[in-house]
């Protein structure tokens, strides 16, 4: 495996954190100027592992997302939805995510991978109450309502493909292609 373009910022200013991000295809760690090589190499590393933790999470395997689904289910919707199948979708350009009740499969766009788990799980609810109402109407909404940041993930996929140059979806099945969980940070004491 390639090692990843890593590019380090030292700053008198920070105390106390070490934050890594992602920026123009390179990794980007901050950390205080008082660190020494041996702690920079220490903190780089911690960093590199904690990035690529949180990635990964933002981009289960298609096992991972049918697990994630049934706990999304069981947790918002009284486990009455239960889907067959849960894929990644790299043809799907024209919506976030779609199901076919019929036989109980589910696809995400892979759009969506990288983005924050709580906008997947948003998506994932969303197809999870169309396996129970077909369409867009005041149960379908009460279903997805349950979960706490239905809002917050419709207005952050709205923004996302506002910044794509998209028009805004307004749903989850519409067309449309830093947040806290956006960033690696911790405490170098």
């Amino acid at each position: 495996m390639e090692a990843p373009d890593v590019e380090i910022r030292r700053s008198l200013r920070r105390r106390r954190t070490v934050t890594a991000f992602r920026e123009n295809g390179r990794i980007v760690v901050c950390l205080p100027s008082r660190l020494s090589k041996a702690e920079e190499r220490r903190w780089v590393q911690v960093m590199l592992d904690r990035l690529a933790a949180q990635e990964k999470r933002r981009r289960p395997s298609d096992e991972g997302l049918l697990a994630r689904a049934g706990g999304l289910s069981r947790k918002y919707l009284g486990g009455r939805a239960t889907p067959t199948s849960v894929r990644w979708s790299s043809t799907q350009r024209a919506r976030w995510g779609s199901c076919t009740p019929s036989d109980g499969s589910i696809r995400l766009s892979s759009r969506l991978q990288g983005l924050p788990t709580w906008v997947i799980d948003y998506v994932l609810v969303h197809e999870l109450a169309h396996l129970l109402v077909n369409d867009h109407g005041p149960e379908f909404w009460a279903l997805v309502g349950t979960y706490p940041r239905a809002e917050r993930a419709r207005g952050f996929l709205d923004g996302y493909s506002h910044a794509a140059g998209a028009a805004p979806s307004g749903d989850a099945d519409e067309t449309g292609d830093g947040d806290e969980d956006d960033v690696a940070e911790v405490a170098a004491t």
